[in-house]
């Protein structure tokens, strides 16, 4: 096994190709609405809350488009469902894109064209990571797993710098129409891949679908290890939102600046991605997540007290590199522990929990800076993500010691527990 991503599922599988080269395309266009819209609403507001508060805005509607999406994608063809996300999301863009056109942009348009394009992509992405595990073989898995951690980084670090360009060059409403013309390019890839529909007829949807998902997770204590550390490090070590801010005030720079600091965790993360073929030789994985999370942790306090762009830059993206191995581990984690039949349930909470973090991270890490500063909110984010790990490693031995040499939860063939 080489030091480099294995890409071979990208060659072996045209339908897997075709999937995720579409969604980078959109996601290219997705990053920059999200530069965009923190741009504008800073410029209207001048506040680094308000920019916090848009993810709170998000939050209950990309809670629920990923856990109805989970069931969803359990129980419909899971390619037609993709195609109704995607064009959701590409009216959302639509409608930012005309409020931008306009003398007085609205920005209450601004905040429901967010929540709205939440709930879309919180179904889409359960959806996408399902239907990702029928398109490659087992043995794939985990370098389909780093093929998807590398793309994605790849479109966080061009998507801010092409929104940053953008905004400098052309102006919002430019920026929000090149948005709306990427999802384009994911609609034209779904319509090259076969129906997928489910397995044995899937599971009907329904509350009680929903249900058995939660109902699973039950004294599994290295899933409910893998979320719990993914919100220890969003909620108190995200300081995105204060990206407007530390731009155009601490280092007095323009949408050029802000765009580096968007795409600089996203470098760190991409390098590391690309260099991820040791991750297959890691065996105590629970471990490894929990270092990569105190990493993280301690590059945000780094980042906080920066005196410079240049090292703010750099501390970003360790911490962008730490964030992506946390992010590989815990989804071999996961989808070793959970059976196939359940893939689509969890697969959606595990988004929920994506979704939830950074955007509490981004409305704790706004009103700290209101109250604080934005230096004392990302430095005591930092620390506090620091303190919970410590406090995993002390009170869930089971996680820290999880190893992935065992046998899987479908090789185990366990029972699902009855609601």
């Amino acid at each position: 096994m080489g030091v480099f991503v294995d890409i071979g599922p990208l060659r072996r599988f045209p339908q897997f190709r075709r999937l995720w080269i579409g969604y980078v395309i959109s996601l290219l266009g997705s990053q920059v609405t999200t530069v965009a819209t923190a741009y504008q609403i800073y410029r209207i507001t001048g506040s680094s809350v308000d920019v916090g508060l848009i993810s709170l805005a998000q939050l209950v509607p990309a809670l629920l488009g990923s856990l109805f999406g989970g069931p969803l994608a359990d129980a419909m063809d899971r390619r037609q469902l993709l195609k109704i996300t995607q064009i959701g999301m590409a009216l959302s863009s639509v409608a930012l894109a005309l409020n931008a056109t306009s003398r007085h942009a609205q920005l209450w348009i601004i905040f429901v064209a967010a929540a709205t394009t939440a709930g879309f992509n919180g179904c889409d992405s359960p959806t996408r990571m399902a239907l990702m595990i029928n398109l490659v073989d087992r043995e794939s898995l985990a370098a389909a797993s780093s093929i998807r951690q590398l793309l994605q980084q790849l479109s966080y670090i061009v998507g801010p710098a092409l929104g940053g360009l953008l905004l400098a060059v052309f102006g919002l409403t430019t920026a929000y129409w090149v948005d709306v013309a990427t999802f384009g390019g994911a609609l034209i890839a779904l319509y090259t891949i076969a129906p997928v529909p489910p397995v044995d007829g899937g599971r009907k949807f329904g509350l009680s679908s929903l249900v058995e998902g939660f109902t699973f997770l039950r004294g599994k204590r290295a899933i409910q290890g893998c979320f719990i550390a993914d919100l220890n490090a969003t909620i108190l070590g995200m300081p995105t939102a204060l990206f407007p801010a530390i731009a155009l005030t601490k280092f007095h720079g323009g949408t050029h600046v802000l765009g580096l600091l968007y795409a600089a965790p996203n470098v760190g993360s991409f390098s590391m991605a690309l260099f991820s073929g040791w991750t297959g030789r890691v065996i105590r994985q629970g471990r490894a997540v929990l270092i990569a999370i105190a990493l993280w942790g301690l590059a945000i306090i780094a980042f906080g007290l920066a005196p410079d762009l240049p090292l703010a830059c750099l501390f970003i993206a360790a911490a962008g590199a730490a964030d992506v191995i946390s992010a590989v581990f815990r989804n071999l984690i996961i989808q070793r522990e959970v059976p196939d039949a359940l893939r689509g349930r969890l697969s959606s909470i595990q988004i929920g929990v994506i979704n939830a973090g950074p955007r509490l991270g981004n409305t704790e890490a706004g009103v700290v800076a209101g109250l604080g500063g934005v230096n004392l909110s990302v430095v005591t984010g930092g620390i506090g993500c620091v303190v919970g790990v410590a406090l995993m490693a002390r009170y869930m031995p089971e996680f820290l010691g999880y190893r992935g040499d065992g046998p899987t939860a479908s090789e185990r063939a366990e029972p699902l527990q009855a609601s």
